[in-house]
């Protein structure tokens, strides 16, 4: 099964894995038909397992290869990475700045907004890692981009949660709840695609791209799924979650790499 994915066409594994973590944030919200609420307990963990897993995604499928590729095209790795995690984290920066300006005059409509802003360069980060991988950059796997989406589509699970359950709450229906919630992710496969055809078309900023699909992603981790799972009483055990979705997500971008 894996064999026939990695032998795909890269618009092909690109489509499956981002279509993959858009179903995984309707799951997420197609918890509304099976409970009135959510056990928090159990969303800390999984927050925190999430945000393990992305790091180490991060780190080996997008800030390695970034490294690789700067050094095989002569441009200084630590300046084209650092412009790229610098920007990619003040995009959603000012996407969060904009969202609290805005959030006490249009409330849920405001938070729906603000997480499909954050799943586009999510989307993207999938479709960049899938593109590296076609000019044989040491570090760019296929299956480091596959771990890459699967981390993303885990952390996606309770993002549709926190959008279906407050709007039933809110008096939509379970229906209108969950499809609100699903469609919120469907940006994720347009900003795959989109990154893919800018890794294969404009080559030379390659490097920049990674990067800057990284510092989308530390933001989401540090501003989102850290502190959320924080919350919990047992930081001590969410930490350990973490660290935990970390080695796991290393092990299997390394050894499946």
């Amino acid at each position: 099964m894996i064999s026939f994915f990695v032998d795909l066409n890269p618009v092909i594994q690109t489509l499956i894995a981002s279509t993959i973590t858009f179903l995984i944030t309707a799951s997420g919200s197609a918890m509304i038909f099976l409970f009135t609420s959510l056990n928090k307990a159990k969303m800390d963990k999984l927050l925190s397992a999430s945000a393990g897993i992305m790091l180490a995604s991060t780190m080996f499928s997008l800030i390695n290869p970034a490294i690789s590729y700067s050094e095989s095209i002569d441009v200084i790795p630590w300046l084209i990475c650092s412009l790229g995690i610098i920007c990619g984290g003040l995009l959603l920066f000012l996407g969060d700045k904009f969202y609290q300006k805005n959030k006490k005059r249009s409330g849920l409509n405001m938070i729906i907004l603000s997480i499909t802003l954050h799943n586009f360069p999510e989307g993207m980060a999938i479709g960049v890692a899938f593109g590296s991988v076609i000019y044989g950059i040491p570090g760019a796997t296929v299956m480091g981009a596959l771990t890459l989406a699967l981390g993303i589509g885990i952390q996606n699970f309770p993002e549709g949660s926190a959008i279906s359950f407050p709007l039933y709450r809110e008096g939509y229906s379970k229906k209108k709840s969950f499809l609100i919630g699903a469609l919120t992710a469907i940006v994720e496969p347009i900003g795959a695609l989109l990154g893919l055809f800018l890794a294969i078309k404009m080559k030379f900023i390659l490097p920049f791209l990674l990067a800057f699909a990284a510092g989308a992603m530390l933001y989401v981790i540090v501003v989102e799924l850290i502190p959320e799972s924080m919350t919990n009483e047992k930081k001590d055990i969410m930490a350990l979650y973490l660290i935990l979705g970390f080695i796991i997500m290393m092990i299997l971008d390394i050894s499946l790499g």
